[in-house]
């Protein structure tokens, strides 16, 4: 089947190749040297310049470590402004751990219902094999993480530290795997045995129970109440008392992010028109994921506004493409990769989503901009990989022209909308399939 690739073309492809001197050279460097530090477009180095004429952060970055908590961290981290200066504090956190439990618990959950509700296809039905792929991943979306706040509310990091798992995922993640897919299987099996939905949730609550254990074993169990009390930066004490997490949330977040929606970029598709993931979730019964797709100039647009207005933007994004870690660099060409290769690339944004050459596999939030003349030149990026080796303390440096490429979305109040955007939040969202890479973030494989 096919036609081979014969013994005269592969002399050919040897002989091009051994007279072709940029090659050779190529060649030479690359096999002896690092490939981003061959490519690295110098010219692009030296002109990049970290100063920005709006930059909102004054305090540390966060760290999540070897897990794919990106979405939280960013969600957490966009609160944490207006939490410092009510505290009066220059550095606090939320527990990343506590709402990160709340997600796995609930998002098991959802997992054993979505399997309850598709019981009736076979194994081999696509949905199916995307959910018992990625059961439990560590990334999520802004829908997802205000479900949580919503339900489960927020406490300081002093009421609920990191653990080992919390950071560091891989095998508690690999043990939930292997009870969520076990309790599949035997969902399905009470199901296929002409048992009711009511038989098969009453064995789904006693595996709900399992993952309640394992992952009150790797994270703690967490607090149903805490005692808050706190010194300010000017050595005032304070004493709150006991408090729940509904009730801290509610006290310490100083923003309205209720308010807020997504705005996403997705050139494959009608502008101002909604979107939502099918089985995108992870509280069941909550909210759905749902994004307005907007041309990227006006997400671009609205941004700059937030930042202008002293508000961070919470942003998802394919993180690695035309990045250097330790630099803390992006550019659109940061790498010379087509003048080394020899070779063109070619592929739109939009041909990159449909081939699967792109995806949003990372949230952070911009805490910057140089504007120039009324239009943005570059963005500061506050990320969640710590101060070592990533960028100026844990801050990067955005060219523009990265952001029409590999942005994919913003999170953002109703007000800075255009009216034709409010227009197009009130349509019915258009059902994208489980796979699609608008849903990419909330999978195991981004965010790390």
């Amino acid at each position: 089947m096919g036609e081979t690739v014969t013994h005269q073309q592969l002399e050919k492809f040897r002989n091009n190749f051994a007279n072709d001197p940029a090659a050779k050279i190529a060649q030479n460097a690359v096999t002896n040297g690092n490939l981003i530090d061959v490519a690295l477009n110098r010219d692009l180095v030296q002109a990049i310049d970290s100063s920005f004429s709006i930059k909102l952060d004054d305090w540390k970055v966060t760290n999540q470590k070897s897990s794919g908590r990106c979405w939280l961290f960013a969600t957490l981290n966009l609160f944490r402004p207006g939490t410092m200066k009510k505290l009066n504090v220059k550095n606090f956190e939320f527990s990343q751990s506590h709402i990160h439990f709340w997600d796995k618990f609930e998002r098991s959950n959802h997992f054993f219902e979505a399997v309850i509700d598709t019981a009736d296809r076979p194994l081999d039905d696509r949905t199916i094999g995307f959910l018992l792929g990625d059961p439990i991943g560590d990334g999520g979306q802004w829908n997802m993480a205000m479900n949580l706040i919503r339900k489960h509310g927020l406490v300081p990091k002093t009421a609920y530290p990191e653990s080992i798992s919390s950071s560091s995922t891989r095998w508690m993640n690999a043990i939930l795997k292997d009870i969520l897919r076990s309790g599949a299987s035997e969902l399905r099996e009470i199901l296929d045995n002409g048992g009711s939905v009511e038989d098969a949730r009453a064995h789904k609550d006693k595996r709900v129970e399992d993952i309640w254990k394992i992952l009150c074993i790797h994270l703690g169990t967490p607090p149903k109440e805490f005692d808050w009390q706190w010194e300010d930066k000017d050595g005032e004490f304070h004493r709150k008392g006991s408090m729940t997490p509904q009730e801290f949330a509610k006290e310490y977040v100083e923003m309205d992010w209720e308010d807020y929606v997504c705005i996403v970029n997705d050139p494959r598709n009608e502008y101002y028109q909604t979107y939502t993931v099918d089985y995108l979730q992870n509280v069941a019964g909550g909210p759905p994921v749902v994004y307005l797709n907007v041309p990227s100039q006006e997400m671009k647009n609205i941004t700059q506004k937030l930042l202008e207005d002293g508000l961070p933007v919470w942003m998802g994004c394919d993180v690695g493409k035309q990045m250097h870690r330790e630099r803390g660099l992006w550019d659109a060409k940061l790498f010379d990769f087509a003048e080394l290769y020899g070779t063109e690339f070619g592929m739109d944004k939009a041909n990159r989503l449909r081939y699967s050459q792109t995806m949003m596999t990372h949230a952070m939030l911009f805490t910057g901009v140089d504007v120039v003349d009324g239009a943005p030149r570059r963005w500061r990026v506050e990320n969640s990989w710590g101060a070592k080796k990533s960028g100026e303390e844990g801050f990067y440096t955005m060219n523009d022209s990265w952001y029409d490429e590999h942005m994919f979305e913003i999170a953002a109040p109703t007000n800075y909308l255009t009216e034709k955007m409010k227009k197009g939040l009130s349509t019915t969202p258009v059902v994208l399939p489980a796979w699609d890479p608008m849903g990419s973030l909330a999978r195991d494989e981004a965010a790390l």
